[in-house]
């Protein structure tokens, strides 16, 4: 599944060709990816202007003036293509190339901008495990997809007495609190072993030791807020992790994944200055885990 600076990578990417473009014409090319796609879904679409691009938690949201707001997930192998005139581009460079397969380009939205240049956005999704759904803007706080979802990682409310309170009173081991999405939205497995290396914290470390005993933020609370914060926007400004299945918005590799100081470094020495220790891989309710032992406490 792509995290959050993949999903906000190409979200960056679309938006300068989506947002303010009139949606002209849409090929819905099968009636379901994960789920079946709405039985409106191309009338919905049709003639409407995306007003907005936007993204929360792992979700692509396409207001339209309409009022609906178009919900897209990236699933395990989906991506966008871009086309425009001459040219085309996959949001996002992998390290492994994305499928420019036709037969796996399930939906195209051709598109017409405020200036009058024209483009296609072509999803393509082998394994289909991706979905686009249509829910109008004033049901979305309430809709399944969304009304759990936790605190955003990257604005300005992440801080070491907003983490403190989530996690106050929680016996889970630390990690596993961190992939919880009705706390925090948004956090996958990489960048949550990246920022407990960061912050020096244990990943088997009960969550509510975040909190003092008189319910105040602990000082390792701040050091892993500013941690979470710090890696996910260095993953972005890195344009993303190189992985198998996921691809930033202008066809470019994402280059973050060169900075792995823990994620799949098993038997490599820890990075920390002074630190004599070496990366280790633990299993955590079925997930690998990599961590070092000696200085993450």
């Amino acid at each position: 599944m792509p995290e959050l600076p993949e999903v906000e990578t190409v979200r960056r990417g679309l938006a300068p060709v989506m947002e303010g473009a009139r949606i002209d014409r849409v090929e819905q090319r099968r009636p379901d990816l994960r789920f079946p796609f709405p039985a409106d879904f191309v009338a919905r679409l049709e003639c409407r202007t995306v007003t907005a691009l936007s993204r929360r938690s792992k979700y692509l949201l396409a207001d339209t003036d309409a009022g609906d707001v178009l919900v897209m997930h990236l699933g395990m192998s989906g991506s966008f293509r871009i086309e425009e005139a001459q040219d085309q581009h996959v949001p996002g460079r992998f390290a492994h190339a994305r499928s420019k397969d036709a037969k796996h380009d399930h939906v195209v939205l051709h598109l017409t901008g405020s200036g009058g240049a024209t483009a296609r956005i072509i999803y393509n999704d082998p394994r289909r495990f991706g979905f686009m759904t249509l829910v109008p803007r004033t049901a979305l706080p309430d809709h399944p997809l969304f009304k759990n979802l936790g605190l955003e990682p990257l604005g300005n409310d992440l801080d070491g007495a907003r983490l403190a309170h989530l996690f106050q009173g929680k016996t889970a081991p630390l990690k596993a609190a961190l992939l919880d999405q009705r706390l925090v939205a948004g956090l996958g497995n990489i960048y949550v072993c990246e920022a407990l290396w960061r912050a020096g914290l244990s990943p088997l470390r009960r969550a509510g030791t975040l909190c003092t005993p008189t319910g105040r933020p602990a000082r390792k609370a701040e050091r892993l807020a500013l941690a979470i914060r710090d890696v996910l926007r260095d993953a972005i400004e890195a344009g993303g992790s190189t992985l198998r299945d996921h691809t930033r918005a202008d066809g470019s590799l994402g280059y973050f994944q060169h900075s792995f100081a823990v994620y799949d470094r098993v038997g490599d020495p820890c990075r920390t200055p002074g630190c004599a220790g070496m990366i280790e891989r633990l299993v955590q309710s079925n997930r690998s885990t990599f961590w070092c032992r000696a200085c993450q406490r």
